[in-house]
């Protein structure tokens, strides 16, 4: 791809105006992921390797049976791996040198090159053998991790056959490349920022869509509707949904329900009413990046021009919760320090506060830094909470709710609050901004007298 058409889609990303969908054709998207994907290669991955201690990281996949960071790899024109995929990343530790190698029959992409010639050697894991010889490695990684299901790709029959044919000499020097691995999914370079942005805003375009009159009819539309028409606006654009929408209701007469009422056991079909808070839960995949999102609204009485003050301050206490967690968001803390720093701040300050954040980006639940679990906010266990510190240039859901008693209601309401956000050297930033208003629907209806 030539670099006018990155500098093309970054001018894009960076003046698209609010209601705008802006979304390249097919072959540009492929320029642009290749395009990243090398740059990538070229300034993350010798960088990741080096900090990690492996002189060599080996990923292997069959076809449909891919590993998710081989997958990662993959020029945009594979959409999966061919037969069995060999990939091969060696990093000189005193020159610095790398070789980027495919044990496959030809080239993958344009910096990963071709090393197996089947007509001079027919057995791919002897050939595999030759280059490891011929590069008398100090370390070998391999995908396998307990703690990181991203990093844990390489499935036992491709482990067996690697370790059957490995030289004995070189059977002690394997080690899970876990921290490699995590650090090559987790981390943002520059150039996917601006263009990550781009992504946030068109998917707060679309929720500011369906919260609006032109999806939601108050008595008539249901949350299943507009769940429906939330993922067929992401089809319609030429874009995918990472997982389907949710839409539920919290109202004066009814009670708080557990956390896993919006997403598995609230009714289907319940019609949106005046006077509901509406919650959304929406995340789309573009550019091989993803989003994840959640933001309330409000349905408007007759005679109602704006949201009950009362409802706007519950969504402010939950922005406060929001700055509270992404100020003790600090490079080499763990996620349950952060997520214990948070919860205490919160409560000090009269708030009910749960967090559950997650990296976010190359997958939307990702590997890296976990801040809290919706039923684990006593900490993370395993290296997921305690042991993979925060890090800079990595983006993640600020996802979290905070319990707020509403008198005018005679009960408590959840904020739930999610936004994709982005720490980096000069700390934490939304991409995109995030939710301090409530969408309002029937702001212009004037059959309902406002």
């Amino acid at each position: 791809m030539k670099n006018s058409l990155l500098t093309f889609v970054l001018l894009i990303a960076s003046i698209t105006g609010a209601r705008t969908q802006a979304v390249l054709p097919e072959s540009e998207r492929a320029a642009v992921v290749d395009e990243l994907l090398e740059r990538r290669l070229d300034s993350l991955l010798p960088e990741l390797m080096e900090q990690s201690g492996i002189d060599m990281w080996v990923l292997i996949s069959r076809e449909y049976n891919e590993d998710p960071v081989l997958k990662t790899f993959l020029p945009a024109t594979w959409l999966s791996a061919r037969r069995r995929t060999i990939l091969l990343f060696y990093r000189d530790p005193e020159s610095g040198d790398m070789d980027r190698l495919a044990v496959a029959r030809y080239n993958i992409g344009k910096s990963i090159q071709s090393a197996w010639d089947k007509e001079q050697q027919p057995d791919q894991w002897l050939r595999l053998m030759e280059l490891i010889r011929e590069r008398d490695p100090e370390t070998i990684g391999l995908n396998f991790s307990e703690d990181h299901n991203i990093a844990d790709g390489l499935d036992k029959t491709d482990y067996d056959a690697f370790m059957e044919y490995l030289p004995r000499k070189y059977r002690d020097r394997v080690v899970s490349a876990e921290d490699l691995a995590v650090g090559w999914i987790e981390t943002r370079i520059p150039e996917e920022m601006p263009i990550y942005a781009h992504l946030v805003r068109i998917t707060h375009n679309i929720i500011a869509e369906a919260f609006s009159d032109a999806v939601i009819t108050p008595g008539r539309t249901t949350t299943s509707e507009v769940e429906w028409w939330m993922r067929q606006r992401v089809t319609d654009l030429g874009l995918d949904t990472w997982f389907h929408p949710t839409v539920d209701i919290q109202r004066s007469a009814s009670e708080l329900r557990g956390h896993l009422y919006s997403f598995s056991d609230r009714p289907e079909q319940q019609v949106i009413q005046p006077g509901d808070l509406l919650h959304c839960d929406f995340g789309i995949n573009y550019l091989r990046l993803n989003t994840d999102c959640q933001q309330l609204a409000y349905v408007l009485r007759p005679g109602e021009t704006q949201a009950p003050e009362f409802l706007e301050k519950a969504l402010a206490d939950g922005n406060r919760v929001q700055d509270i967690l992404t100020g003790n968001m600090q490079a080499r803390r763990t996620g349950n320090e952060i997520l214990a720093r948070s919860l205490k701040a919160g409560r000090d300050e009269g708030l009910r506060p749960a967090i559950y954040t997650h990296p976010l980006g190359t997958y939307g639940h990702s590997a890296g830094t976990t801040i809290g679990m919706w039923d684990a906010q006593e900490g993370v266990s395993g290296a997921d909470g305690t042991k993979h510190v925060l890090h800079k240039n990595t983006a993640y859901a600020i996802e979290l709710n905070t319990t707020v008693t509403l008198p005018e209601w005679g009960r408590d309401i959840r904020v739930m609050l999610e936004e994709p956000g982005f720490y980096g050297s000069d700390g934490f930033v939304y991409p995109d901004g995030r939710q301090t208003r409530l969408h309002l629907i029937g702001a212009h209806r004037p059959e309902l007298g406002n």
